[in-house]
Parts: C-alpha cells; structure tokens; sequence
C-alpha cells in the first residue's frame, strides 16, 4: 500500500509519499501540481480536460509510480510521445535511475533522433518501430542515459556523447571533445556546455530547438530561463558556458530537468543574456 502525502488537495488524484522530488510531474502540469512538503503533490484536482491529460501524463511519466488516482479510469489515447513542436516530442516514461530526467525524440525526414533515454517501454519501443527506428541517440551528460543501452541495440542506433561524460555510457560509439561545437549533419550541432558536469553538452537542431539536458531550463514558477546551482560541478564553468550559448540563434529550449519553453528568437537571446549576467553577478539569486 501506498501512503497518500497529507498536503495533496483533497479528491481522487494524489501523489504518494514514495515521490523524491524529480520536478518531472511538475513540468507537466505546472499549477496543478507543485512542490510542497519537500515534494510533489496536487495543488487542486483536476478539473478540466486539458487538467485531466496534464495529471494522465504526470502519472506515466513518474519514475516512482507516485502520481496516482483512487479511482479506477483509463487513460486517454495519445498522452506520449508528446508533440511540443514540429517534429519533437517528449517521450514520457521517465527512468528513476536518470532522477526522472525528460527525453526526447525528434522526427526528421531521413532519420529519427532520440535526445537522453526514457526508462525500456514496450510503449516508446512500438511508436519508435511504428516511425522507422532510430539513427542516433544524443546523450547530453552522464546522468540522464538510463536505457540508452537497449534502445541503441533494439534499433542499431548511433550514441553519442561527450568522452568527459563517457564512463556512464561505455558503448558510446560516437565521441565529442574539447568545448568547440561539433557539426553532426547540415540540420544538427553539437554544443558543449561544461558545467553542470565535465562533459554537458546542448543539442542545436535545425538553428531552432536547443536541446539543454540540465544545464538550461524554463521555470514555471520564475516564469524565465533558470540554471541549477546547487547540482553542478563548476559554476564559473557554467556561467561561462551558457554565455558562449548567446552565440547561437535558439527559440525552442527541451530541458531534462525543469521546464521547456518556445519563444521568439529575440525573446530568448534576451533572457538567456539576463540569466548569464545574474549567474555572474548574483548566484544565489539564480
């Protein structure tokens, strides 16, 4: 049996006291849960459809299985993979041992592009066979591989990853260096953003949709980018690695941690310029 944490608000969806605060469910339904207590819970039932995917989505993508209803309903069809933009997706199914981190995959015409892993799901594993398979699998940083390993094997798929973050994926047959982008195709940069570790690095697909693993997110509460100090391996890294980021042109940031969010081109220079100046100036204010 599972333990019902006494701040969700009262009705039939909760989230139970095995939850160790990931922020996934919160990313997906930001408003309807949040953080209390030292965890998730909900803030209020939901009440409306679009409520009621948000909490459907929260709950396949908890990676304790946390997020729960006491009523017995079906989900609805078509909660994952995604659709966040034009041919990007957010898988759902997130893995405990990547934290609860979001993954990602991104259809293209020749090939189809997993960014960082979900937990091995016979769901995600049939969408992907349904799509055509997969070319490559971008790994940003050592924490959020989780099953990158059988997805790579089921469909013969490419890895890459930065070699300073290589131990963690030791399969890893396509290797980044140093801190200069790497040009993958025409459509497709390879950024590294040390920082958050050694070997962070940031996906660049199509001069459009930055893919940040945790070194860059959207935060719903701030309403603004955010970096996470308190996991990091070098801030004055980081600092400095989010501020070569203001050379890119990007509206589009897909977070493994926190939140994703499109804007305007300029919109996003902007705040990623503001969020660099406070990260320098005043940290804890971050």
């Amino acid at each position: 049996m599972t333990e019902r944490h006494v701040l969700n608000a009262p009705g039939a969806w909760y989230v139970d006291t095995r939850c160790f605060n990931c922020s996934a469910a919160r990313t997906v339904a930001p408003g309807l849960i949040v953080e209390q207590g030292g965890q998730s819970v909900f803030a209020r039932q939901p009440e409306t459809p679009e409520e009621l995917v948000m909490a459907w989505r929260a709950r396949l993508l908890c990676p304790t299985a946390s997020v729960r209803t006491e009523q017995h309903m079906e989900p609805p069809a078509g909660l994952f993979p995604e659709e966040m933009a034009p041919g990007v997706y957010r898988l759902g199914y997130n893995a405990r041992s990547s934290y609860g981190a979001h993954s990602f995959l991104i259809r293209r015409h020749a090939d189809n592009i997993m960014v960082d892993s979900p937990r091995w799901a016979k769901q995600v594993v049939s969408r992907i066979e349904e799509w055509g398979g997969l070319s490559d699998i971008l790994l940003t940083h050592q924490d959020d591989v989780a099953d990158a390993d059988r997805y790579a094997e089921r469909f013969g798929a490419r890895v890459w990853i930065h070699v300073e973050d290589r131990a963690a994926a030791p399969y890893a047959d396509r290797l980044l260096a140093g801190d200069e982008p790497t040009r993958i195709d025409d459509n497709l940069l390879a950024i590294p953003v040390p920082g958050h570790t050694r070997g962070s690095v940031a996906y660049l697909v199509a001069s459009q949709y930055l893919f940040t693993g945790d070194s860059l997110a959207w935060s719903f509460e701030q309403n603004d980018l955010t970096a996470f100090r308190s996991y990091c391996w070098s801030w004055t890294t980081q600092t400095r690695s989010l501020g070569r980021l203001c050379e890119h042109a990007f509206e589009g940031v897909f977070a493994g941690h926190g939140g994703s969010r499109i804007l305007s081109f300029d919109d996003m220079k902007a705040r990623l310029e503001a969020l660099v100046e406070r990260m320098g100036r005043a940290p804890e204010t971050v």
